[in-house]
């Protein structure tokens, strides 16, 4: 499976790839990062529709994870593929936003790898 991890963070692509050992090397899932809301709409067009899955924070610079989720869920993209947002804990209007323009899950800051690899799980 094919996840677009977006998050400004820059650490946040050696966390993943040492969270997900395991599972990049048997190729069960294949992690591919974009580190603002722009060059991910970038990367997706160049991926045709390849990720099945994309992970992305709310908060950040230039465009925000609510503007490239409403990108995602009204652009060009048929169908849309699964948007988990990453928020901030108890930022509650975030997820009303979030959840109004599709989400379709949610994580909290800090990211607990468990529950995420459970989610995934049940996605493959």
């Amino acid at each position: 499976m094919k996840i677009l991890v977006v998050d400004d963070e820059h650490d946040v692509k050696t966390l993943f790839q040492q969270r997900f050992r395991k599972e990049i090397k048997t190729e069960e899932l294949d992690f591919v990062f974009a580190f603002s809301g722009e060059e991910a709409l970038t990367t997706l067009n160049t991926m045709h529709q390849e990720a099945v899955l994309i992970l992305s924070d709310i908060n950040m610079p230039g465009m925000s994870g609510l503007e490239l989720l409403e990108h995602i869920k009204t652009g060009s993209i048929k169908p849309p593929p699964l948007v988990m947002m990453i928020t901030a804990y108890g930022d509650e209007e975030n997820f009303n936003t979030a959840k109004r323009l599709g989400a379709d899950d949610f994580l909290t800051k800090p990211l607990d790898f468990k529950v995420l690899k459970t989610k995934l799980k049940k996605l493959t």
